[in-house]
């Protein structure tokens, strides 16, 4: 349905349409996360609320140009190969379509209703959502278009990082109860005034690195986005990373090695594909590439790769020469210009100035059976901050949100004063439903508008 010739007037416009969506869904990811860093200063007036968001959103835009690019590629990969990389040049308008439209929705939804809920949950049930529309397209098996085991190494992450939170935070918040006895830390804010200047300082302390954790974790996540649109839509211009070319010349002898280790090995059906994409690449002319037929080899090998690493009858050597491989050709494809980093540290930034009070509302007020005190929302903030800092590097796209909200839950509950079961019913239900929702929208969009 939504197919044009690169760069026509339908491919620039579909190209202005979905930078739009993605600049927009960062926005908002923005200011509905952002409550997750200003809670604490916010709530306790450890600094105005305009102060506080201005400094959240400096420090969301130097997390993003701080961070790497492992959490963008890994969410990316979610995608298989011919929509990751349409080998005939399409643009690939009716994924970025689906994508970001769904993400968007579901996050202003959850929003206006004040529930935390996870962006990265949004993005990632909408991959999903692609990945198995392009299964029925082509009449194939969900294990030939899905990529399960990265979805599951995702989603692990983003299983366990929330239970880290509730449970190091509420530990943390009872340790700092019996070291630091300042009784200030433990009791709920009262009125208009400040806490004094230790207590103010830490809960600035823990804004500060939730902020710049979240920059440098879902920052990555609009690269991968916009860079999903830029190479869909305008393959020949940014298939391939304007550094390619020292990597180009290694392509070849690459190939040679990984046709025998994937024929060796197969993977639910797309062994041909990935077989002939070897083949191809075996005889690359660095003088004759053709950036889009490249890249989408190139992905096709490591999707075959990957199911070497994946495969219980491999050896351990085999798994070994299977990633380096993948990491060997890599570069060529894996890349993010300085303005795309800027675009999205940008985005970030401005949202997370605009937007906070509903969210900061049920951190505060309604996640316990009584309101945060200083001492339990910058136990949740440090553990946070670490937790996300950490995951940004390793390439695992975590939920902000998630991790702060179980972090106040897990301090709730080592205070003693209970959760309140009906806000924490209400956000669990969304968290339950936004993969579920996110999945079956992005599907349905996908295959309606690329029939």
């Amino acid at each position: 349905m939504l197919h044009f010739a690169p760069y026509s007037a339908l491919s620039i416009l579909a190209l202005a349409t979905c930078f739009l969506l993605v600049c927009v869904f960062e926005f908002v990811n923005g200011f509905h996360d952002t409550a997750n860093a200003v809670a604490t200063v916010i709530y306790t007036h450890s600094l105005k609320p305009k102060v506080a968001v201005i400094w959240s959103g400096m420090m969301n835009f130097i997390g993003v140009l701080a961070g790497g690019i492992s959490v963008a590629y890994g969410l990316v990969e979610l995608l298989p190969a011919d929509v990751l990389s349409p080998p005939n040049g399409d643009p690939a308008v009716p994924m970025l379509i689906a994508l970001f439209g769904t993400a968007l929705a579901w996050n202003l939804f959850t929003w206006w209703f004040g529930i935390p809920n996870s962006s990265s949950h949004c993005v990632i049930g909408a991959l999903i959502g692609v990945a198995i529309g392009d299964a029925f397209l082509h009449a194939r098996g969900l294990g030939n278009s899905v990529d399960w085991s990265q979805i599951w190494k995702v989603l692990r992450a983003l299983a366990i990082s929330p239970i880290l939170g509730l449970v190091g935070a509420g530990l943390l918040y009872t340790v700092m109860k019996l070291v630091v006895k300042d009784p200030e830390l433990y009791v709920p804010p009262q009125g208009e005034k400040p806490p004094h200047k230790f207590v103010r300082g830490l809960l600035i302390l823990t804004c500060t690195g939730v902020s710049f954790s979240h920059g440098s974790n879902d920052g990555q996540k609009s690269i991968g986005l916009i860079m999903l649109t830029i190479i869909g839509i305008l393959p020949a211009t940014f298939a391939l990373s304007p550094n390619a070319a020292p990597h180009i010349a290694q392509i070849a002898p690459q190939a040679v090695i990984a046709a025998p280790l994937i024929e060796k090995y197969d993977h639910d059906g797309l062994r041909d594909e990935a077989i002939a994409s070897a083949a191809r690449l075996q005889n690359t002319d660095p003088e004759k590439v053709v950036p889009s037929m490249l890249r989408a080899d190139i992905y096709e090998v490591i999707a075959g790769l990957k199911a070497v690493s994946n495969n219980a009858t491999a050896s351990a050597a085999e798994k070994k020469t299977a990633k380096d491989i993948s990491a060997t050709l890599r570069p060529t494809v894996e890349y993010a210009p300085w303005w795309v980093r800027l675009l999205s540290a940008l985005c970030l930034g401005l949202g997370t100035m605009i937007g906070y009070k509903r969210i900061v509302h049920t951190l505060g007020e309604k996640i316990g059976n009584t309101h945060l005190t200083p001492a339990q929302g910058a136990s949740a903030e440090l553990v946070g901050a670490g937790l996300i800092a950490t995951a940004g590097y390793t390439g695992l796209p975590v939920s902000t949100t998630h991790i702060i909200t179980a972090g106040i839950a897990g301090t709730m509950i080592g205070s003693g004063s209970g959760i309140n079961p009906k806000m924490l019913t209400k956000i669990a239900l969304a968290w339950i439903f936004t993969l579920p929702i996110t999945i079956a929208i992005a599907a349905t969009l996908f295959y309606v508008m690329s029939m």
